[in-house]
């Protein structure tokens, strides 16, 4: 079995591009937001009221659960926890 090397986990796991990306922004927000979440030091509970979804919600993005959440909703979020979220158009 020959070995492949890939620049990310996403290039691994999704060959279409478009989807590959979202993925990867996806997964770049909860990032953040988690990483706001915990420095902050918020409960669960606290993150669901700044947030306006439910603790379980809460939860599953701090588990990373990607296929829960859209780039909208994670881009809202991020806005309540002061988080600036930018986007950058360029020719690929």
């Amino acid at each position: 079995m020959e070995s492949q090397t890939f620049k990310s986990v996403w290039d691994a796991l999704e060959d279409d591009p478009v989807k590959n990306k979202n993925l990867k922004l996806r997964s770049e927000l909860m990032i953040a937001i988690s990483q706001r979440i915990e420095s902050q030091g918020l409960t669960q509970q606290q993150a669901a009221k700044v947030l306006h979804i439910s603790q379980p919600r809460v939860s599953a993005l701090l588990q990373g659960k990607l296929d829960a959440f859209g780039l909208d909703s994670l881009i809202n979020m991020a806005h309540y926890l002061g988080l600036n979220v930018s986007v950058n158009i360029a020719a690929e």
